[in-house]
């Protein structure tokens, strides 16, 4: 934890604290910010108040009351729910304005962390206003390092040679009597392994009707054969094995096998290509000009040219997410559809670009980029696919 930054951090946003609460894990955010053990035995609540000037305070049960001792700050212990009131109110007592892992509707439940009579306790009794902590638990989550985002491109170069590898493979076995969709799992696995990389599950290799399913995964039991004529999507990623503190690549192409694509292939191809390139242009712009962007403004220039095409109602998730050491991680995700994410793309974070439009027992098009935000700049970070590839 750096109390220094994070008590800056809160006077930027003219907060007067951050306010910590747990119970039972239910907050990961906490032990993660804090640099708390995230398999610490905890059966009670415990709160720790972060102040934007002045030491932190803890507040801790009698029979976990070594519970925060690896933080700084005064502590104070509790053992009936009415004391716990009454010490959380005095560890409150001059702040006003607190920031919590709390988001009003839940309209970003990424962070929405706070049961809601915590949340009630606090606002109407003790007569705090919360507001989300969302845009500090991306400066303190998302923001990568330098040394990280090296490591996001190390596995770009190694995926992108895969990913290429294997489209050749798929039209070399299909010419010669076929393959199917989780031998090229296997086969796109191996590279990745040989390279040095890890990944959590997948890849995903969609043949024909199953790229209409953006959470298809082929197994050994239900693949489908690859053959000559087939539509394919290949969603791939992974990062540096033995490094914790590796950034994921994560990218989706898609193409035909052994022919060349239709007039309908190539309109929603095109479509989709368009509006991933709205997205990465819109948060160009943004960065260029060092104008603030939120995750909803940047999903709304790809699907703002999806709906003008005509097929809004095919368009079913958001244009991307935010990647870090997790793949799906905390900060700003693309979206204005699933949620409208307020949280602002900040520089020296990573996050994919990936539209899709999906057409039940047709096929599916996706086109996936990863992003790198810095300061003054955004810039794709691995190869653009521009048309269908030819398998």
């Amino acid at each position: 934890m750096n109390l220094a930054a994070i008590q800056s951090a809160l006077r930027d946003q003219h907060l007067d604290g951050w306010l910590f609460y747990d119970h039972h894990h239910r907050d990961p955010l906490a032990y993660s910010i804090l640099g708390l053990d995230p398999n610490a035995h905890v059966t009670r609540r415990w709160f720790y108040l972060i102040p934007a000037h002045g030491d932190p305070k803890k507040l801790v049960h009698r029979i976990e009351a070594g519970r925060l001792d690896t933080l700084p700050g005064t502590k104070s212990v509790y053992s009936s729910w009415q004391e716990l009131e009454q010490r959380l109110e005095g560890i409150l007592l001059g702040s006003e304005k607190i920031a919590m892992q709390y988001s009003p509707r839940n309209a970003i439940m990424y962070v929405s962390m706070v049961d809601a009579g915590t949340i009630e306790f606090l606002r109407d009794e003790v007569g705090m206003e919360i507001v989300s902590s969302a845009d500090l638990v991306s400066h303190f989550e998302a923001v990568l390092t330098d040394a990280q985002l090296a490591t996001h491109y190390v596995a770009q170069r190694h995926i992108d040679e895969i990913l290429s590898a294997g489209w050749k493979e798929v039209g070399t076995r299909a010419r010669a009597g076929g393959t199917d969709e989780h031998t090229m799992v296997q086969y796109l696995q191996e590279g990745m392994s040989r390279a040095g990389l890890i990944w959590e599950h997948g890849p995903n290799v969609s043949a024909g009707p199953n790229s209409a399913d953006s959470h298809y995964e082929p197994t050994a039991a239900s693949s489908r054969p690859i053959k000559k004529g087939d539509f394919v999507l290949i969603d791939i990623w992974a990062k540096l094995a033995n490094d914790p503190a590796a950034v994921w690549y994560d990218i989706t192409w898609t193409g035909v096998v052994g022919r060349e694509p239709t007039e309908r292939e190539h309109l929603i191809f095109n479509t989709v290509r368009d509006a991933r390139d709205a997205s990465i242009k819109v948060v160009q712009d943004a960065f260029a000009a060092n104008q603030p962007i939120a995750g909803w403004q940047a999903d709304d220039a790809s699907r703002n040219v999806i709906r003008k095409a005509g097929f809004g109602d095919w368009f079913t998730h958001r244009t991307g997410h935010n990647i870090g050491t997790v793949l799906h991680g905390n900060g700003a995700h693309l979206d204005n559809l699933e949620t409208h994410d307020e949280r602002l793309i900040l520089p020296n974070t990573c996050f994919s670009v990936e539209p899709g439009l999906y057409f039940t027992g047709e096929f599916g098009v996706r086109s996936e980029v990863d992003m790198i935000a810095r300061k003054g700049k955004a810039e794709v970070t691995g190869r653009i696919q521009t048309e269908l590839v030819r398998a």
